[in-house]
């Protein structure tokens, strides 16, 4: 598989998986105004996701359009980060991986717009006002609950320290993210670290929560190493097409 295609399914992986699982607290959010915040969040991200893997599927060659590339490939073929695997839990663990990932894509598609390609770049324009509005979201949640009661201050703390260390894989660096990098089309995604930790402290220094003690990263989902938690995922999302293969609507 070519360098641009493996970018762009990372990508497109993260979008898909992360708007999944968003679209899981349609009907279930705390309230109603969330609710649907929530769930436009989630469309945006499938929205992203349809555009960055229709154009890997081009760069692929083998003919495969964005829903043959959603809805026929196996875990281990999948590249997303394991931060947008991890379970939804209380709103709180929602919140967390949302502002983790969000504090990551408002950089990621701001560099993204300076891209040499003219389609990278046409999406990433689009997808970085997205990205703004979800950052704002995200971010004055984790402010909300860390600097409110006693109880959400304790839960979101929790939901901060348990998905901290996923987020590693928003920043793999290999051969591929360096061909993105000299090559002009992409960027290195470990020169986000620096301006993500810089949105994180922000966030901690008025919300009033802590950066859990050093722990390790847990990294793999760039190679296609994935929890259980994706392959149930997977399962429901891949379930109808897999099915009824010829279906239309």
């Amino acid at each position: 598989m070519n360098a641009r295609c493996e970018y762009l399914l990372r990508l497109g992986d993260d979008a898909l998986i992360l708007g999944q699982q968003l679209g899981l607290w349609t009907g279930h959010g705390p309230v109603l105004e969330e609710d649907i915040a929530l769930t436009n969040i989630g469309l945006d991200q499938i929205g992203q996701a349809r555009a960055w893997l229709t154009l890997a599927g081009r760069f692929e060659g083998k003919g495969r359009d964005e829903d043959q590339l959603a809805y026929f490939r196996s875990p281990a073929e999948f590249r997303n980060a394991q931060l947008c695997e991890r379970p939804n839990g209380h709103f709180g663990d929602t919140i967390a991986r949302q502002f983790l990932f969000d504090a990551y894509a408002t950089e990621l598609h701001a560099g993204l717009c300076q891209s040499e390609d003219s389609d990278i770049a046409a999406i990433a324009r689009k997808s970085a006002k997205e990205s703004a509005y979800h950052f704002r979201h995200s971010r004055a949640w984790m402010i909300r609950l860390g600097d409110g009661t006693e109880e959400s201050h304790h839960r979101i703390q929790q939901s901060l320290n348990e998905i901290l260390p996923y987020a590693g894989d928003l920043f793999h660096t290999d051969a591929v993210a360096a061909s993105a990098a000299s090559e002009g089309w992409g960027i290195d995604p470990s020169s986000l670290r620096d301006p993500w930790n810089s949105h994180v402290e922000e966030m901690l220094k008025e919300s009033g929560l802590m950066r859990p003690e050093s722990t390790s990263e847990r990294t793999g989902g760039r190679i296609g190493q994935h929890g259980e938690q994706l392959s149930q995922l997977l399962e429901e999302m891949q379930v109808l097409p897999r099915t009824y293969p010829k279906a239309e609507w």
